[in-house]
């Protein structure tokens, strides 16, 4: 089982969506397991207050150290487990990093809110994460999608495994369109090839498919995938 140990002012946050889905399902096949530490909870005075204003002077609110590092230290946890801080100035959240995490037995996971946080806070992650190149009011919805993107690579989590291995960032390639029925919708219909029954065929076409759509929209993606000659010279014609 995987544990995730989220750090979050607004657990609600967490418990609402992870109750949903494929997630909400990993839970109760014990298959992963989510708690919340909420500071507000550790707050010694009368007033739960977590934010004061910040030393020099600004805008806004930061986050307290105390209440923190209080509710940070009630989790269970070893040396060993990956400390995850959500912000948007942490390294970009990537597949490569979600399936190592996956292999781990415990992550922790430490959402700020309101302006920031205390810079003495950092010093409780191993990682800091980002999920894009914007700004939210908090980091649960970033904390949901990394705890989504691993929980889903937890065996046992999805039932079919071998899907996941077409998965777009699996081998670093945008994954390639997929059809069900009806044939024709619309005036739209599925390719003839997938309709054929030629097992050898089909995957040559999802394949050049996959190819075709990351050149198209993330050509970048290209530099880290493992591409056979005839990859490269499906590609080749595509840029002719």
């Amino acid at each position: 089982m995987l544990n995730f140990h989220v750090v979050t002012l607004f657990p609600e946050i967490i418990h609402n969506y992870c109750s949903t889905s494929i997630v909400g399902r990993g839970i109760k096949a014990e298959k992963i397991k989510v708690d919340t530490y909420n500071p507000s909870d550790f707050v010694t005075d009368n007033y739960k207050k977590v934010d004061d204003t910040p030393y020099g002077g600004g805008a806004g609110m930061v986050l307290l150290p105390e209440p923190f590092f209080a509710a940070f230290e009630s989790i269970p946890r070893d040396t060993s487990t990956p400390v995850l801080l959500m912000s948007p100035q942490g390294k970009p959240f990537k597949q490569d990093f979600a399936e190592e995490l996956a292999t781990h037995k415990a992550i922790t996971l430490l959402c700020g809110h309101y302006e920031g946080f205390d810079e003495r806070i950092r010093t409780l992650a191993t990682h800091e994460v980002s999920i894009g190149d914007f700004v939210m009011t908090g980091g649960e919805l970033p904390a949901n999608a990394v705890i989504d993107a691993v929980s889903r690579l937890v065996p046992g989590v999805i039932g079919k495994s071998i899907s996941l291995a077409h998965e777009s960032f699996v081998e670093s390639l945008l994954e390639g369109p997929q059809y069900t029925k009806p044939a024709n919708f619309r005036g739209m219909e599925v390719p003839e090839i997938l309709r054929s029954g030629n097992h050898k065929l089909v995957d040559k076409w999802r394949r050049q498919q996959a190819l075709k759509r990351t050149f198209e929209r993330r050509p970048d993606l290209l530099t880290g995938a493992n591409l056979s000659k005839e990859d490269k010279d499906y590609l080749a014609t595509l840029g002719e």
